[in-house]
């Protein structure tokens, strides 16, 4: 009890220290001319006038990192956010793998607690419940923006934790642009990628393709990806708008086991597929969509055996479904209002089995497919030209565990010249997957119930010098409850709702844009569990300078990472701490052409985010970078 006494006084005396820096002349015009987000309400919307800490990563951060997957640059650039990794390339599936996300120390590995969307649609495996995080490459990547805290109001399941949206690229002028990149460096990893955007008239269309391998820096860490993606548009008129798009990807990924555990022929090849349709309108004071979503994917994984053992008879298989609908429409009912109301439906489910190579029939069929169907009300009132009012419920139910109520409640508040001041409090929620309830005897537990947890956040954003300078800072409290885990019951695993969540801490990001061609950006995020969790860190520091002047490009970025969690088992808990300096320079000696070079962990750093499997040392890539 004291201690949640000490937090909201410290949240109380952190908001009236901000409000009162500031002055009584508040500039809203400029204040909410600020950057518009579409995640924390499904219409685009000013930021200041979302009361939840929302974080966005924008395109030029992405092409400056030359990183063909996009989850090591929101791990630094976004505070309290935290993503596995095992290698140089490859975060993979099954038993070993990476790509763990975190928000707040809500998500994990499998990451079930935290929700991945490309342009608002749900991603996640039917059967498994989690993403693949070899899945989200930048060559389809425009920004991210990422909800740090639940957004189930609007997302449903999953998105308890926290959502990153990526949001793919399309061309917005007429023309033709045309960009091939290369990559290469240690461990023979090598990529390539290649993509051609066109916009004529009201006809546009988005193409690229990759190729990525890599040895890994460990033996029978290999790992090969092709990935394609495709976005088609036609504005029917000046309200109406539709988007087609398809995103495929197959990789093959090896795993040699811990060091002091070593596997043989642990090979995972993964094939990944997602494709949609939109509709959508924009009228001035009406707009909405139409979506269509259809998520697909085949798993075939070989668990590997240990040097002593001999070669498993059996293998693993899977094939899995996502179906989804997403109706919502936005009304400006009267003068600063904004009201949302939407449905969503979605079918998923697949199938599981073990064949067998010495042709023994097929085992442990698992054929399965659940529905989950909801409704949302999300309501947004200016007041005064100062404040800003919102408010949202979804009624959401799943075929197995039937009906959840999820409240939201928060408010903006304009107390000074670029001063916004913002309280929330919300609710998330996760239903079971298939692969929790009914895969893997004796584990599987049909009677599990939806976890829950209700956040509570103040935060605070301030811009100086005509906003060239800002800072944001938010401080929260998180309690859940129902948290699914696996505990031993008659000396047997099972699934049971037993696990809680305590957590609180602050974030803190800033950023300074001295002049055109000088950057600085940093931020800070603190985070104490109640009961200690994997790969959340108690400490996240990300510092970066960037420097542009004309052919030249040269940035740098260190990353203190302390009190990572990397096993927190009673008799073994272990925890890591290091420093990361990585180092970034391009050079264009034509307008066309740039040769770039990257380092990575210059300090040598020995280290390790997944137990038992060391992280690469110091590494170089060099690569070349075409557009016409």
């Amino acid at each position: 009890m004291k201690r949640r006494i000490h937090i909201t006084v410290a949240l109380l005396v952190t908001v009236h220290f901000i409000y009162a820096s500031g002055n009584d002349t508040a500039i809203r015009d400029s204040v909410r001319l600020e950057e518009v987000i579409v995640t924390g309400s499904r219409p685009a919307v000013s930021l200041n006038n979302l009361p939840m800490s929302v974080s966005v990563v924008e395109s030029g951060q992405i092409e400056n990192r030359r990183n063909p997957s996009i989850l090591p640059v929101i791990t630094e650039e976004v505070p309290g956010l935290f993503v596995t990794s095992r290698g140089i390339m490859g975060y993979g599936v099954s038993t070993g793998a990476a790509g763990g996300m975190t928000i707040r120390g809500v998500g994990g590995s499998p990451t079930a607690q935290l929700l991945i969307l490309i342009d608002g649609h749900p991603q996640y495996m039917g059967l498994m419940g989690h993403p693949l995080a070899d899945s989200y490459q930048s060559l389809m990547t425009e920004r991210v923006e990422v909800v740090r805290g639940p957004a189930s109001v609007l997302y449903g399941s999953n998105a308890m934790g926290g959502v990153v949206n990526i949001i793919t690229k399309k061309q917005k002028q007429d023309g033709i642009q045309t960009g091939i990149r290369t990559l290469y460096g240690s461990y023979r990893t090598f990529n390539g990628e290649v993509n051609n955007a066109v916009r004529s008239g009201k006809f546009s269309s988005f193409v690229s393709l990759g190729y990525s391998r890599s040895d890994g820096h460990r033996k029978d860490m290999d790992f090969e990806q092709y990935s394609g993606y495709t976005k088609i548009g036609y504005d029917l008129s000046s309200y109406w708008n539709v988007f087609a798009d398809l995103n495929l990807t197959n990789f093959k990924a090896s795993n040699p086991g811990m060091v002091s555990a070593p596997l043989i022929d642990n090979d995972a090849d993964i094939t990944r597929g997602v494709t949609s349709f939109s509709l959508e309108n924009n009228y001035e004071n009406i707009s909405g969509g139409l979506k269509f979503f259809y998520n697909f994917g085949s798993h075939k994984i070989n668990d590997g055996y240990s040097p002593e053992a001999s070669p498993l008879n059996k293998r693993f298989r899977s094939d899995d479904r996502m179906l989804g609908v997403s109706l919502y429409q936005t009304y400006r009912l009267f003068e600063g209002n904004q009201t949302t109301a939407g449905v969503d439906f979605q079918h998923f489910g697949g199938h599981a089995w073990n064949t067998y190579i010495d042709n023994s029939p097929n085992t442990d069929p698992v054929k399965k497919s659940l529905n989950e169907v909801a409704g949302y009300l999300n309501f947004q009132q200016s007041l005064l030209e100062k404040l800003t009012f919102n408010g949202g419920i979804r009624i959401d139910h799943h075929s197995v565990t039937g009906t959840e109520w999820v409240p939201q409640i928060g408010l903006s508040y304009f107390a000074a010249d670029h001063t916004v001041l913002k309280g929330i409090v919300s609710k998330g929620f996760r239903n079971p997957t298939i692969r929790e309830m009914y895969m893997f005897p004796p584990m599987n537990n049909p009677d599990l119930k939806p976890e829950r947890l209700m956040n509570y956040e103040l935060s605070a954003s301030q811009g100086l010098l005509n906003r060239a300078l800002t800072f944001d800072l938010s401080l929260y409290y998180i309690k859940g409850e129902n948290s699914i885990q696996t505990v031993m019951m008659d000396g047997k695993p099972f699934n049971i709702n037993t696990g809680e969540i305590e957590n609180y801490g602050v974030e803190f990001a800033s950023r300074y844009h001295i002049n055109p061609h000088l950057r600085l950006s940093a931020n800070y995020s603190w985070l104490h569990m109640e009961r200690k969790v994997v790969a959340s860190p108690g400490h996240k520091f990300y510092a970066d300078i960037s420097y542009s002047q004309s052919k030249w490009d040269v940035s740098t970025g260190i990353q203190y990472i302390r009190d990572l969690y990397t096993s927190v088992a009673p008799a073994a808990e272990m925890k890591e701490t290091y420093t990361l300096w990585n180092i970034r320079a391009a050079y264009r000696p034509v307008n066309l052409l740039e040769l770039y070079v990257r380092g990575e962990n210059l300090l040598a750093q020995k280290y390790e985010i997944n137990s038992g499997y060391p992280m690469p040392r110091a590494t170089v890539f060099g690569g070349v970078n075409l557009k016409f």
